[in-house]
């Protein structure tokens, strides 16, 4: 056993977020044999992801603020502190924190087989899209 070595936290480039968004790293693989990710995620008010997809899906767990989710059919779900979200593998989707709110959630997801190909990012998500006037 072993205390893992403490991480910077990272803030999040803007190729894939608009806004600020912070990540700290909680676990990630020691070895080929493991897969499992873990991350505390913080948003600023109305930060947001790019559009994305897991290879394994993914599971977030709020933990403060309100999280906004939005899938490619124009479906956008609120969540709240202690409910969890999950994407399945390869659906498109989007995540961020409401208006006027800071939120942090957890990020759990297993990475691919080639770690790279784990989360496949696209287009940003338009002011449209984030707010549900557009699919």
């Amino acid at each position: 056993m072993n205390i893992e070595p403490a991480r910077e936290t990272v803030k999040n480039p803007p190729e894939q977020f608009a806004g600020d968004v912070w990540v700290d790293l909680i676990a990630a693989p020691n070895g080929p044999e493991q897969r499992a990710v873990v991350a505390k995620v913080r948003f600023a008010p109305g930060a947001r992801t790019a559009w994305h997809s897991h290879a394994r899906g993914q599971y977030l767990h709020v933990t403060s603020g309100v999280a906004r989710f939005g899938s490619r059919d124009g479906t956008i779900i609120e969540v709240h502190p202690g409910q969890t979200l999950y994407t399945p593998p390869g659906e498109e989707h989007w995540h961020a924190s409401a208006n006027g709110t800071f939120m942090e959630h957890i990020a759990i997801l297993e990475n691919d087989e080639d770690p790279a190909a784990t989360t496949a990012w696209a287009e940003h998500i338009t002011d449209e899209q984030f707010e549900g006037r557009q699919g």
